[in-house]
């Protein structure tokens, strides 16, 4: 159990009267926060980070110093910061990408720069303000921080953090680095966390969303038909979750046929062509994907239209 803290004595004293066995220490590390916010300056910083982590450690706890704004600080002003603190008995540096403002290929310069230089383990935070938090955590990682800051669902201060099933499931299937959780809760855990937190899962929330799984586009469905690995980089219940065949404007032939089949309705390649021009034109009607309920009243509106066609095709038989 880790307590946040600033790099106040005060603070630390009641983390550890709380019974936690790490702290991680807090102050702003960039020019903006120091000046404007703090209204102090970079030794000021300096000083307070040496005096807290000390403290820390007397009382026997593992230290996590938090450099934060460390996104837009003077990268040798970081190094410095993270030395001091190092020298101070801090266990690890946490990089604050506090305003989401980095990106991939200059997170990962800042950080191997950092694992070089300070020789600390480095703990990423980001934030997803311009919806790179996950791949900057990343990032961080392939250059040599070994902690990820991570939430369920991603929830955070305004745009929110790195999310948690989303940093998990890229390490194993991007990085090839299987943590070895049980992922198929993500999807549980993902709606018990939206409850609690009175949030709602977006229906194309990467990972755990609804639609993730859902294929509509003729080409995809068909190809997802004949192999699901054409169109899914991994299986919906290794999160949770179920396939979908979405049927509406964009559906072919082999889509129709294929979800009839799951009402026990087999079609053949003109029954599926003919339901599928009616399925088109609704679906545009109405602007949405159709129902299974609207499914099945399309195939009884086309049964009972095969049915008067061929009693007209018997009367005239009949009269000539």
């Amino acid at each position: 159990m880790l307590g946040w803290n600033r790099a106040v004595e005060t603070d630390i004293q009641d983390s550890i009267d709380c019974g936690v066995d790490a702290v991680a220490i807090s102050i702003a590390v960039s020019d903006i926060h120091i000046e404007k916010k703090l209204k102090k300056s970079r030794q000021w910083v300096l000083d307070s980070i040496s005096k807290a982590v000390d403290f820390a450690k007397k009382h026997g706890l593992y230290v996590s110093v938090n450099a934060e704004d460390g996104s837009r600080a003077d990268i040798q002003f970081l190094i410095e910061f993270g030395l001091n603190a190092k020298e101070a008995g801090a266990d690890r540096l946490r990089f604050c990408d506090t305003i989401g403002l980095m990106e991939p290929f200059e997170t990962f310069n800042v950080i191997e720069r950092l694992v070089k230089t300070v020789d600390l383990d480095i703990e990423m935070h980001t934030h997803n303000d311009f919806g790179m938090a996950t791949a900057n955590a990343l990032a961080g990682v392939k250059a040599g921080a070994t902690w990820i800051n991570t939430t369920v669902n991603g929830l955070g201060e305004r745009a929110g953090n790195a999310a948690f099933e989303e940093v998990v499931m890229a390490m194993k299937y991007i990085g090839n680095h299987d943590l070895g959780l049980k992922t198929e809760m993500f999807r549980e855990l993902s709606e018990y966390v939206a409850t609690a937190s009175a949030r709602t899962i977006p229906i194309w929330k990467a990972i755990v969303g609804t639609n993730v799984f859902a294929h509509e586009s003729g080409i995809h469905a068909d190809g997802v038909i004949k192999d699901p690995k054409t169109y899914e980089a991994f299986s919906p219940e290794e999160v949770g979750l179920t396939r979908q065949l979405v049927i509406g404007k964009h559906s072919g032939g082999n889509s129709i046929a294929s979800k009839f089949h799951e009402y026990g309705i087999d079609l053949n390649s003109k029954e599926a062509q003919d339901i599928l021009v009616e399925v088109r034109s609704t679906s545009v009607q109405l602007k949405r994907a159709l129902f299974d309920k609207e499914l099945m009243s399309i195939y009884q509106d086309y049964l009972d239209q095969k049915e008067k066609d061929g009693e007209h095709q018997a009367d005239g038989k009949n009269v000539s």
